[in-house]
């Protein structure tokens, strides 16, 4: 099993592999799916493919949003510049893109993000049919759905084991989109989960927060049964500290050893298994929804009871009873008992606090002293090797050979480095295989270590030790570049898709409803094309849900299995180009793809002749997120955040949440003169709506008296 790890900047690159990371994923500046983590310029990322490459590493490019088209091409050169230069994998959520990419560079190997929402073992098996080498399934995957998975089909699976966990599905989520540009996929995600929100009661929270994922000896050991592939941290935008101790810990639990985590003493609001074991309320923490660190302890006057240790130079925060920062600083005195000279205090000890902000009643510790001088220390000191084999051959009257061999990037290299002088016969003491192989494996600030080493020699040999030294030097050298140089790689031809000339059509009104009593109202005005809405995520264990015989499919599974051959591929799909709509098209089941409404209506325009019939939506009281629980008690709870949105939240039948925006779009007073983005339908999506509220949405549109609101179709999305 390997680790996969992140990289937001150089310092947390050098500092996953150091931590033992055979794999890191990382983002070219301005694209993927963490835009505002630093990233890499393209000749850093040069040269962290050959810093990785030496020592055995792998590194995978994140890419991981919607495209367009002109976007794909602007990006071309700078893939191919990768390619060429040894890049491993790109990581995509846009199937459009991975198309692109699979025709211009045919040998990458290509890994379907989390933000493609694949859910169960159809999508992913149709991953691996069109070229994909791996998928990472979504966050919300139970282990029992990760082992149906992987028991039934053949692509590699990666499964995220810690960090942050969206509450919505990645690639599902559109509330930062549709509120502020800011697109969760196009890395732009203002984290609108992270706010404060109030109910109608006024209790205020962070009612949308969940806890940080950390998985520990029993999950890795139960995925590793299972034969995952990758687990994968998450952290391109956390220090390198915590990058090191969080790879370096799953690295001691694939090696069964049951260590305990500190992760939690680096970064922590709040940590849980996730989905791991089933939908667990646990995963939610409304109190706060940032780095405070570890509770210590409650206050009583000035003393503090610890709940765990601190050491001189820790750093602390006080908090109100909610959660509310006082103040802080770090501990330079430890008053126990009125000794004052203690170095520590462990958990059950009684500290005397100085200077306590009025109001306090918790006390995190923020920094941990000890752990982050340890880690510190560990990277400065560790390193990553790759294995390399030796052989020497020793004849008295030849020159001595010596040859080093390792797996390059497509099968085993080795060099062969020859002595000037022959071989002599001892006149005293001889040379012995043990002492060969002892030289040669002083590697010293090479990136190699000695796996296994073979000698042929006669018996009685003498040989100059800084002999042995320069061929093991020069060997060695001559084998780092070969290695290096196993990677390149030349990119064919570029790949041209044709374009052709779009057309103006009459524009056809279609609906999509919740209910009965929506269709009849729509029935009764006219409307022929009506789709009921579906569930917008094929969970493994819940395929039976799911109704193939709708004519529309709200996820990839609901297509590939559909019984009809006419299906309406609905909006969470995410297609923002043609390339996407023409992969689509391939399956054999679409006959109209309804477009992405996060992009504008000059890229919409932009995307050209189709092979499918394309639709856009003109009204909806918009979805904003599908959480996989029951956050509120209540069937129906509105919520508004501290800039005045207004939200509701609604408790599905199978027992999770939705969340729809308070404005609805609402394009309709045009409807007619939409012919001009080159359409061929315009979407009516009811979700909340009485079939009263139906009704004067219809008549709205007729009179053209609605109040326009057309959200991402004017400004577009970040």
């Amino acid at each position: 099993m390997k680790i996969v790890a992140p990289a937001g900047n150089m310092e947390r690159f050098h500092a996953a592999i150091k931590a033992g990371a055979t794999e890191i994923y990382m983002g070219l500046k301005g694209f993927g799916a963490r835009r505002n983590a630093q990233n890499f310029t393209l000749e850093e990322y040069k040269e962290a493919l050959d810093y990785a490459h030496k020592r055995g590493v792998r590194v995978f490019l994140t890419l991981n949003t919607i495209m367009s088209e002109k976007e794909m091409e602007f990006l071309y050169p700078n893939l191919k510049a990768l390619y060429e230069h040894g890049l491993d994998a790109v990581i995509v959520q846009d199937l459009g893109y991975f198309r692109f990419m699979k025709e211009n560079f045919p040998d990458m190997e290509y890994h379907g993000s989390t933000q493609m929402t694949i859910g169960n073992h159809y999508e992913a098996e149709y991953l691996r049919k069109i070229g994909f080498s791996r998928v990472v399934l979504p966050r919300e995957m139970t282990f029992e759905e990760i082992k149906k998975i992987r028991e039934n089909t053949k692509i590699e699976l990666e499964i995220f084991v810690s960090g942050a966990l969206c509450i919505c599905y990645s690639g599902n989520c559109y509330m930062s989109s549709f509120i502020g540009s800011r697109s969760g996929n196009r890395g732009m995600c203002a984290q609108p989960c992270r706010k404060m929100y109030e109910n109608e009661n006024g209790e205020k929270g962070y009612l949308l927060s969940p806890k940080d994922q950390l998985y520990g000896y029993e999950e890795i050991q139960k995925l590793k049964a299972i034969g995952i592939e990758s687990i994968k941290v998450e952290g391109r935008m956390k220090d390198p500290n915590y990058v090191f101790e969080t790879v370096s810990y799953y690295k001691n639990l694939i090696d069964e050893k049951n260590i305990e985590e500190r992760t939690s003493e680096i970064f922590n609001r709040g940590y849980s298994k996730g989905y791991f074991y089933g939908n667990d309320k646990n995963i939610m923490n409304k109190n706060y929804s940032f780095n405070l660190g570890k509770n210590i302890g409650r206050i009583t006057g000035k003393y503090l009871k610890l709940t765990d240790k601190v050491v001189l130079g820790d750093g602390i925060i006080y908090l109100s009873p909610t959660y509310e920062k006082l103040g802080g600083g770090y501990i330079n005195k430890i008053d126990i008992n009125g000794k004052r000279d203690n170095k520590f205090a462990n958990p059950g000890d009684t500290m005397l606090l100085k200077d306590v902000p009025r109001g306090s009643k918790y006390v995190f510790k923020s920094y941990s002293k000890e752990v982050n001088d340890d880690v510190e220390n560990r990277i400065k000191k560790e390193n990553h090797y790759k294995n390399i084999d030796g052989y020497f051959k020793g004849k008295i009257g030849e020159v001595p050979k010596l040859t080093l061999k390792c797996q390059g990037a497509t099968g085993e290299i080795y060099v062969t480095e020859v002595g000037e002088n022959p071989v002599e016969k001892a006149s005293k003491k001889a040379l012995t295989h043990e002492e060969i192989k002892d030289k040669i494996s002083q590697l010293g600030d090479t990136t190699f270590i000695l796996n296994s080493f073979d000698s042929d020699i006669d018996e009685n040999i003498f040989l100059p030790v800084s002999v042995l030294k320069n061929l093991k030097r020069e060997c060695a050298k001559k084998l780092e570049d070969k290695l290096v140089e196993s990677y390149r790689r030349k990119a064919p031809e570029k790949h041209i898709f044709p374009k052709e000339e779009e057309t103006t059509r009459e524009v056809e009104i279609s609906a999509i409803v919740s209910n009965k009593g929506q269709e009849k109202v729509l029935r009764d005005f006219g409307i022929k094309r009506i789709y009921y809405k579906g569930i917008d995520i094929a969970r493994e264990n819940q395929l039976n849900e799911q109704d193939l015989n709708s004519k529309l499919a709200s996820n990839l599974y609901q297509l590939l299995e559909n019984n009809k051959n006419d299906v309406v591929v609905n909006w969470n799909l995410n297609i923002t180009n043609r390339y996407t709509i023409d992969e689509l098209y391939k399956t054999g089941k679409v006959e109209t793809v309804i477009i992405s409404p996060e992009i504008s209506f000059d890229a919409i325009r932009e995307i050209g002749k189709v092979k499918a019939r394309k639709a856009i939506l003109g009204y909806s009281t918009l979805k904003g997120m599908h959480i996989e629980l029951s956050i509120f008690n209540k069937d129906k709870e509105i919520i508004k955040n501290n800039e005045g949105d207004i939200f509701t939240a609604v408790k599905t039948l199978n027992g999770n949440t939705e969340i729809y925006l308070e404005r609805p779009l609402n394009i309709l007073n045009d409807i007619w003169k939409l012919s001009n983005l080159m359409i061929d339908e315009v979407v009516l999506e009811f979700n909340l709506e009485t079939p009263e509220e139906v009704s004067e949405v219809l008549e709205n549109m007729k009179r053209r008296t609605g109040i326009y609101r057309a959200y991402n179709y004017e400004r577009g999305v970040y």
